[in-house]
């Protein structure tokens, strides 16, 4: 069954996402092939921008997809998009979108963030929600900057 891991951490938007970016690297790192799935292009492209310059000793080989506006490598292992449920060969799911993907069983794990702000916090709780009712396993981790 998916594994899903929940990320709490406390910090405004950009110490947020640069906690996202290295678990996502962290993610590579241990040989996963990464789908960061976003709900809006512009999320797309900062993460795409982030992953490049989140820390300067970091590289982490990524790419956007197709969805996204730009040719995408299928073979990168970070590809960045805004459809989850077309990835071909399913590992590593970083959810920042809003909503559950329909098809986040066909993971192996799925990582999840606890947001940043009331609104993103309150999508958080919907999404844990949804893990909870439907049995998936969940696991929280804090974590400092």
């Amino acid at each position: 069954m998916t594994r899903i891991d929940f990320y709490v951490f406390e910090g405004e938007m950009t110490a947020h996402d640069r906690v996202i970016c290295r678990v996502i690297e962290k993610a590579w790192h241990h040989g996963h092939r990464v789908y960061l799935n976003c709900d809006a292009p512009d999320l797309a492209r900062r993460f795409d921008d982030m992953l490049w310059q989140f820390r300067d000793t970091s590289f982490v080989p990524h790419g956007l997809s197709e969805a996204v506006g730009e040719t995408g490598d299928a073979d990168v292992p970070v590809l960045i998009g805004m459809n989850a449920d077309t990835v071909a060969e399913p590992d590593v799911l970083a959810n920042l979108a809003a909503e559950v993907p329909a098809t986040v069983s066909r993971f192996a794990r799925v990582i999840e963030s606890a947001g940043y702000d009331d609104q993103t916090r309150q999508a958080a709780r919907s999404r844990y929600r949804y893990y909870q009712e439907r049995g998936f396993p969940l696991h929280t981790h804090k974590l400092g900057r």
